[in-house]
């Protein structure tokens, strides 16, 4: 059998969360074939077939925009929700 998989990520060390960046791996059969950083703010292929669905990607301005923003959207959003439920106690 095959292997699909879709991991997202979010990843800080800094309490202001400036230093957030947002990783969105695709994933076959355990490896990374394609991902989008933040940091980069581009797909990045790993394989032959990531790198022709990251070029596709990296055309599509609307995907890249909506990618470009989840780093505000969702990483950063959902950081001030767990610091002010978790470290923020006492």
């Amino acid at each position: 059998g095959y292997f699909y998989s879709r991991w997202t990520k979010c990843i800080h060390s800094s309490r202001d969360l400036s230093d957030m960046v947002y990783i969105d791996n695709y994933i076959f059969n355990k490896d990374v074939f394609i991902q989008f950083n933040s940091t980069v703010g581009e797909y990045v292929g790993y394989t032959k077939h990531g790198v022709y669905n990251a070029e596709l990607q990296n055309n599509n301005t609307g995907q890249l925009q909506s990618e470009r923003a989840q780093v505000e959207r969702y990483c950063k959003h959902n950081a001030k929700i767990r610091q002010a439920a978790i470290a923020d106690k006492s």
